[in-house]
């Protein structure tokens, strides 16, 4: 495919009318496999987040703050891998994984908005299970529903500016004769290496951004587990240990999963740092953890096991 050019009616500059993804694999007789993967997971990460978010929605016993931030990463977790995905599984079908320019550009800014949406929403459950174990008295009237508001109003608003600032900072700068990206989809470092302008600045934009996401998150997360801990290890009966300790554990398991990969993927040493780790994680965080989630919450929490049971008989008695 030629090497198609749009002008810019406000730029003297030019820019691609398509980028080609290199997407997962070179390997054509993988692409059906992968294809069929793909899809199961992708699948249940829909039906997973999807029935969380009514499940807590129809329930009345699951309106509390806690259920209420699970409804949130749901639909993030939902929103994160519909963006990429679909595009991605049909690319597996056709001759060459392209996307246009403006798709791409779109991509991008929902891709970073819901990861970053993500990282805070798990620090604000932290804070949440935090308040919950330590101050159980005071917890209704801290985590008010104003206050909930605000902890997921903040973070949806801080990362739709981000995500509109680096995708509008690489989106007017130059691209050079190359439209192929080193990835499955359009993610802001591979775009880096296409641009011929000084990507210099935006580079260290983004590096800045993301260790002060990274770290900033991390730390309300670390913060609160330690108070937490120290509560627990204060506590002088086994059960309530026991029941703190479940009130946090599926939170603490989806953190560990998610800032694991993360920090896997940041920390690697450059000497065996690749594209094709950086895909892997990529593939980890995009669309396994999103279908983990939801049955995390499921399995390990008996209130979401009752929800269900209870939703299904009132919908089985109004079919009969």
């Amino acid at each position: 495919m030629s090497f198609q050019k749009l002008e810019m009616s406000h730029r003297n500059s030019t820019v691609p009318a398509e980028f080609i993804l290199t997407g997962i694999t070179h390997r054509p007789e993988l692409q059906l496999l992968l294809l069929g993967v793909f899809i199961v997971i992708y699948g249940v990460a829909m039906i997973g987040n999807m029935s969380m978010i009514i499940l807590t929605k129809l329930d009345s016993r699951l309106h509390t703050p806690m259920y209420y931030f699970i409804r949130h990463l749901a639909f993030i977790d939902l929103g994160n891998c519909t963006v990429i995905y679909p595009k991605m599984m049909v690319n597996f079908v056709v001759e060459q994984n392209v996307i246009s320019y403006y798709a791409c550009a779109v991509q991008m800014a929902f891709y970073i908005a819901f990861i970053i949406s993500e990282l805070f929403i798990l620090s604000a459950m932290a804070y949440d299970r935090y308040v919950a174990i330590c101050n159980p008295l005071l917890y209704s009237a801290i985590m008010s529903q104003r206050r909930c508001h605000v902890l997921v109003g903040i973070p949806y608003l801080y990362s739709i500016f981000q995500a509109v600032m680096i995708t509008s900072k690489i989106f007017t700068l130059t691209f050079c004769d190359s439209n192929v990206i080193s990835h499955f989809y359009c993610d802001n470092v591979p775009m880096l290496l296409l641009l011929c302008s000084n990507a210099r600045d935006i580079e260290l934009l983004i590096i800045l951004f993301s260790a002060l996401n990274l770290i900033s998150s991390l730390f309300v997360v670390l913060v609160s587990y330690l108070l937490i801990l120290l509560a627990i290890y204060r506590m002088h009966s086994a059960d309530g240990r026991k029941k703190a300790f479940s009130t946090c554990g599926s939170h603490l398991t989806v953190v560990i999963v998610f800032y694991g990969t993360l920090l896997f993927m940041y920390l690697q040493p450059k000497s065996t740092h690749s594209f094709e780790t950086d895909k892997i994680a990529s593939v980890f965080y995009t669309l396994v953890i999103p279908m983990l989630n939801p049955l995390i919450y499921s399995f390990r929490n008996k209130e979401v096991k009752n929800s269900v049971l209870r939703v299904f008989r009132y919908q089985c008695k109004l079919c009969t």
